[in-house]
């Protein structure tokens, strides 16, 4: 079992930043992957950002929307993952959900980081509000 806790959320200006922290407790794993997705009222959740944890490396995946705006980044002494959300736009509106793959595949790519059933875990999400 593994208990994800979103947090970092609110509301900013269009242009201003948030951090969004996703902390993981629970089962240890050697290779997963922890990914972003956000669902705007409705509309479909969709996948912003991913990053693997792995001996195999780490790597990090972002969609088109948010790719030169949005950084990943892990602190492993604390077990989470970091999404600098930079440059914020009224269209990131939305909550945002962290999610867990346990079970990575050998051949990683962009593409299936995108699904989210591909993810076993989800938190209770945080709400991000950009006001124009």
């Amino acid at each position: 079992q593994v208990q994800l806790v979103e947090s970092g959320g609110g509301l900013v200006q269009a242009g201003g930043s948030l951090r969004l922290s996703c902390a993981a407790s629970g089962s240890t794993f050697s290779d997963y992957a922890i990914g972003w997705f956000r669902q705007a009222p409705g509309k479909e959740r969709e996948f912003v950002a991913a990053i693997t944890i792995s001996e195999r490396g780490n790597n990090t995946y972002y969609a088109d929307s948010v790719n030169g705006r949005f950084t990943l980044s892990r602190d492993n002494a604390k077990n989470t993952v970091y999404l600098q959300s930079n440059n914020l736009k009224p269209e990131d509106t939305a909550v945002y959900y962290c999610a867990a793959d346990l079970a990575i595949p050998r051949t990683l790519a962009r593409s299936y980081f995108m699904r989210r059933w591909n993810y076993d875990y989800w938190g209770q999400g945080t709400q991000v509000t950009v006001s124009s």
